[in-house]
């Protein structure tokens, strides 16, 4: 991969930058505001909700929402290596991540995919402009690793389906106005046969949203819960039974998502570098360490970010890239951990802009795939081992024994 700027890019940064100086300043994070760098909002935190509803505006309204989208659904069409431009400048004048980050980078790109055209239409330039958020309710208290095993149900009722279940760790749930729901249809086949997915209203009858605390001390995802909803088939995403399908093109953009997006961050190195001369430990052997180490695996990950990035502007669908950084997103956030500890020392007790994201650290083995369940993708996808037993993989849902009351 060539790093330099081809003359389109350069003319491309010089406009962003010119751009965001322009349009930044009121959105500007906080770097006091540790929950800012977390992403979703706290159930108690509308300001923060309202500021992301207006920065996505001013997004869409200047053409940088949707980059890489086709501009009749409100994109730009931009290339990847223009979307990493953005990015980069984005970080650096400070501007704030898109409040719609699951409906920008995960239902949209789905909808693009495997939507009818009349969804496209309804759904994808409100979603871009902020006029909707959307959250992804997948996981459940018995399906969470393994995402194929929900037992939420959907039955068709005429020309609706009527929807009960329970969804839980959903992100965003308490003010998104959309879910890409995925639910078992058909219990009398093998599990990855039997799930349809849905786009549902989030205020429809009988969707309850329940705030669930975290040890942050904030609420930023909940448990939902779905008693009778009524959910029309235009909704459907897809053919009947096919909602695997369609949840795996979900599945791999959160994931290479979450894997490239914090690539190159350092967790904030250049802060915690200025820090760590502040506290009067830059000579600590210790510390030095843990920062150097940090920095290194910094690296490695932007230049896997870069690899899968490669692959897809030479027309090629990037492999198990995304599963590798999303892994090592993950290690690194423990050693950043560790280097809090050792910066702070007693202060690591103290309220100020790192305790939220230490205290959001062990999320990140579990949020957007288990640290086992990538494991296993990496070790079969990559390293050729045999795949896990799977003693269910043939059986009619139904007669799998745990949580599969039919």
């Amino acid at each position: 991969m060539d790093f330099d700027d081809t003359p389109e890019d350069a003319a491309f940064r010089a406009e962003a930058r010119a751009w965001l100086a322009e349009h930044v300043g009121p959105y500007k994070v906080d770097a006091e505001r540790g929950g800012e760098s977390l992403v979703f909002a706290d159930v108690e935190d509308t300001d923060y909700v309202e500021r992301g509803r207006a920065w996505q505006q001013e997004l869409f309204d200047g053409g940088y929402a949707g980059l890489g989208w086709p501009k009749e659904y409100g994109g730009r069409g931009l290339g990847i290596s223009q979307r990493i431009v953005w990015g980069q400048e984005a970080a650096a004048a400070g501007a704030p991540p898109t409040i719609n980050i699951i409906g920008e980078g995960m239902a949209g790109p789905t909808i693009i995919a495997h939507g009818t055209e009349e969804q496209k239409q309804r759904y994808l330039t409100p979603l871009l402009r902020g006029d909707e958020i959307w959250c992804q309710l997948f996981s459940e208290p018995a399906a969470g690793s393994d995402v194929a095993a929900v037992t939420t149900r959907a039955v068709r009722d005429g020309e609706e389906w009527v929807v009960n279940g329970q969804k839980v760790w959903t992100s965003a749930a308490h003010y998104a106005n959309f879910g890409i729901l995925l639910a078992r249809s058909n219990w009398d086949v093998p599990k990855h046969r039997g799930c349809t997915y849905f786009i549902v209203d989030m205020h429809a009858p009988g969707v309850t949203v329940r705030p669930l605390r975290q040890m942050t001390g904030g609420a930023s995802f909940n448990e939902v819960f779905f008693d009778d909803v009524r959910v029309p088939d235009s909704q459907r995403v897809d053919q009947e039974g096919n909602g695997w399908g369609v949840a795996v093109t979900t599945l791999m953009n959160e994931r290479m998502s979450i894997g490239t997006s914090m690539g190159g961050t350092g967790f904030g190195y250049e802060n915690m570098l200025e820090d760590l001369h502040a506290r009067g430990v830059a000579d600590n052997p210790h510390v030095r360490q843990l920062a150097a180490q940090i920095y290194i695996e910094s690296k490695c990950l932007q230049y896997l970010g870069y690899r899968a990035v490669s692959k897809l502007m030479q027309g090629q669908i990037p492999g198990p890239e995304g599963s590798v950084a999303k892994l090592a997103v993950t290690n690194l956030g423990r050693k950043a951990d560790k280097f809090l500890d050792a910066l702070r020392g007693p202060g690591t007790m103290l309220h100020d802009r790192y305790t939220d994201m230490q205290l959001w650290i062990p999320a990140m083995a579990i949020a957007g795939g288990t640290d086992e369940v990538l494991r296993n993708i990496i070790g079969e996808r990559v390293l050729g081992l045999p795949g896990e037993p799977r003693v269910d993989k043939d059986v009619p849902f139904r007669d799998v024994p745990v949580g599969t009351l039919g």
